[in-house]
């Protein structure tokens, strides 16, 4: 997955997905109605491809932003540690409730 989506074991509409992503990577001033056309042939909702964008331009500034301010990464054991809770436990944490 990490080195090439079009031949990663996902489906077609999360290639269509990933397509559509990285062109609002590499070309977010060059995305056409085809684009968006192609995406939703592949069963993607308008608020589906919403959201891809937000959270696509999210991390653009998010990595700008940490880059300009010096912020530093995490060592790889936070992140493996990070993985880890994501997987098991989720985004939500009920903290005892």
């Amino acid at each position: 997955m990490r080195e090439d989506y079009r031949t990663a074991p996902i489906s077609e509409a999360e290639k269509a997905l990933f397509k559509f992503v990285t062109k609002v990577n590499r070309a977010s001033n060059q995305i056409t109605r085809e684009d968006f056309e192609e995406a939703r042939r592949a069963a993607w909702s308008d608020e589906a491809l919403s959201d891809a964008i937000s959270v696509c331009a999210l991390f653009n500034f998010y990595n700008r932003w940490c880059d300009a301010a010096g912020v530093h990464d995490m060592p790889a054991q936070g992140y493996q540690m990070s993985g880890h809770r994501l997987a098991t436990q989720g985004y939500v944490h009920d903290h005892g409730k």
